[in-house]
């Protein structure tokens, strides 16, 4: 069965999303945790806390942005439900996270891009098989 068109944009967007992500963290250890050297006590350990966890979210995105891609450009099942999952998390990046979440949410729920990766094969590739094996008797 044939992938479907736009999988390798969608596989795309997820690695430029890692890869900004990573310049994300890059950036809190650059320039957000020195400027929080002039805080002491309570302040300090909660905007630690706070970097801290945005560090962690950020791993965590990357990690599910390169296990969706490999998984979609594998043609497996799980690749496109953590694709969705994937896609719904972007939808709190305004603005543009939010329309290229929304499209990819569609195109992943798509009955011909579901059946591709669950191996369902489309009526005509199925007739084709079919007569393929009838030749050959």
């Amino acid at each position: 069965m044939r992938r479907p068109d736009l999988i390798i944009l969608v596989a795309v967007w997820q690695i430029f999303n890692a890869f900004v992500s990573v310049i994300g963290i890059v950036a809190i250890y650059l320039f957000a945790f020195p400027s929080i050297s002039h805080l002491y006590g309570e302040a300090r350990l909660g905007a630690m806390f706070g970097l801290y966890t945005g560090v962690v979210f950020l791993l965590a995105f990357i990690l599910l942005a390169i296990m969706a891609t490999i998984g979609l450009l594998a043609g497996r099942e799980w690749g496109r439900i953590l694709g969705i999952a994937h896609a719904a998390v972007n939808l709190i990046s305004i603005p543009f996270g939010t329309i290229i979440g929304i499209i990819v949410l569609i195109y992943l729920f798509k009955p011909e891009v579901r059946d591709y990766f669950e191996g369902i094969e489309p009526e005509k590739e199925k007739e084709a098989v079919s007569r393929k094996k009838t030749i050959k008797k």
